[in-house]
């Protein structure tokens, strides 16, 4: 099986923040693997800005270096390599003056799409548009991409995209959550909604409860002053988790486009329950060995900022009534490892007895690091002795069930990015969504400040704190152990 790339149409791309740590790992070496696989060719034009002194000669060399330890097998394609760094170019600019931008406005080709990536500090989010739109620069065929953070709590989201409403529709937006690009997210719309088999079964009649990890190894790193101002709830809850929640509860749209998808995930965040005192657990890591606790990182030794929050919410619908959902992200933890696991209720009625024990199906869509779907089922344990009962999983690993050509398909920032050049917006957050989805968060933040919380202390290579065990303990149920 041979997929199909289909080639954009030509476009001007201007990346602000071009010689940023976001450009190099992702965005330039992803457009380097869509030029590679055909779907960028003809006049395409990519430009860098940034304040870095720097001039376009000088910029191909920093993407090529760039490319090479993001891809390096890819980067040995000399013959596309070259090609592609021939529709680069850089200028140098100031976000809140005036340098560059009359160059910026002189390389505007107004017969092209123009796509402006905005891979810098949420600060300057405003003064860029103000300044696109000062130059003429934001006219229908322009459109912008955000990177999130997009705020810090509703009060700053809702300023912001007020700013941006300024001088750009909301068709012209694309607010990013690269968590929306992955295969497997995708997938899951399709398992949902292009399978009888599963449909019936969604709703709180047979679904006994969801959960959804998001673990992490890694630390803060070197994130540490804008992590310690966040933390995991605004980090990673408000959107990440917030958004895999949607696409696994929402209703099915009337029709496969943007605004009908973002309808009904707007309508699971207002569906939500307030989360109480007993619904939340938070965490901080503690340093091991030669790994330092989350407060050294940070520098801060008196830091009340999580870095693990778990939690259960409730949707207040006709389908998800009674249904708990299960959330919990955070860094230090065992594995890296991303899934979500719709867990089925027990059969009505076991025939055999209660000797063959307790078995459930789990529908298991694995994020990462391997992305695939699982379907465990019950069968009967292979040999004599009677009916003894065992679990075995149905398992689609792309990589296995696909094939390696297949299951190598691109990264998500690559898809995203060719998203914003086809017009399309249905794997991204519209203005209202963003806000709805902060004002759940910032009720659940206020509500611990309020009670003085402060976060669990968990050992790094664990899964997180005691108190989030005893979270699901209490429903009688048991969280699904964090491994790859």
């Amino acid at each position: 099986m041979v997929s199909r790339v289909i080639p954009v149409d030509p476009f001007d791309l201007v990346i602000f923040g071009g010689t940023g740590d976001l450009a190099r790992r992702k965005i330039l070496p992803g457009l380097f693997r869509r030029y590679c696989a055909g779907q960028i060719e003809g006049d395409v034009r990519i430009t860098g800005a940034a304040r870095t002194e720097m001039d376009s000669e000088g910029y191909r060399e920093m993407v090529a270096e760039a490319i090479a330890e993001a891809d390096p097998q890819a980067a040995r394609q000399s013959e596309h390599l070259a090609a592609f760094l021939d529709m680069l170019g850089y200028v140098v600019v100031d976000a809140t003056g005036e340098a560059g931008w009359a160059e910026l406005a002189r390389l505007s080709r107004p017969d092209r799409i123009r796509a402006y990536y905005f891979s810098v500090a949420p600060s300057l989010f405003g003064p860029l548009a103000e300044r696109l739109h000062q130059h003429g620069l934001t006219d229908g065929a322009a459109r912008i991409v955000v990177e999130k953070p997009f705020g810090r709590d509703l009060a700053s989201a809702q300023e912001l995209n007020a700013v941006l409403a300024k001088h750009f529709h909301e068709n012209q937006i694309y607010r990013i959550d690269h968590y929306l690009g992955k295969e497997t997210v995708q997938n899951l719309m399709a398992i949902r909604f292009g399978n009888m088999l599963f449909e019936p079964l969604w709703n709180s009649q047979y679904v006994d409860h969801i959960q959804i990890t998001v673990a992490e190894v890694v630390g803060v790193g070197t994130r540490g002053d804008y992590y310690d101002r966040a933390g995991a709830m605004r980090d990673m809850m408000q959107n990440h988790l917030m958004q895999l929640l949607c696409l696994i509860a929402m209703e099915p749209p009337a029709k496969f486009n943007p605004d009908a998808v973002r309808d009904e995930k707007l309508k699971v965040i207002r569906a939500l329950d307030p989360v109480g005192p007993d619904d939340v657990v938070r965490g901080q890591y503690q340093g091991a060995r030669n790994r330092p606790g989350y407060r050294n990182q940070v520098g801060n030794r008196d830091s009340t900022t999580e870095s693990f929050v778990a939690l259960r919410a409730r949707i207040s619908n006709w389908r998800w009534a009674g249904t708990p959902f299960y959330l919990r992200t955070g860094k230090r933890l065992k594995e890296r490892a991303s899934e979500i696991a719709v867990v089925f209720k027990d059969a009505p009625h076991s025939i055999f007895g209660e000797e063959a024990g307790r078995h459930r199906n789990i529908l298991t869509i694995k994020l990462q690091p391997n992305e695939g779907i699982e379907l465990g089922v019950t069968i009967k344990e292979p040999g004599p002795g009677g009916m003894r009962l065992i679990d075995v999983p149905l398992d689609m690993t792309f990589a296995e069930a696909l094939g390696p050509e297949e299951a190598d398909f691109p990264d998500a920032y690559e898809r995203l990015i060719m998203d914003v050049i086809r017009g399309n917006q249905t794997l991204f957050m519209r203005g209202d969504e963003v806000e709805e989805a902060w004002a759940w968060t910032d009720a659940v933040i206020a509500g611990w400040e309020a009670r003085g919380d402060d976060p669990l202390p968990y050992d790094t290579g664990s899964s997180g704190p005691d108190d989030a065990l005893m979270l699901m303990h209490r429903d009688g149920r048991r969280w699904r152990e964090i491994k790859a």
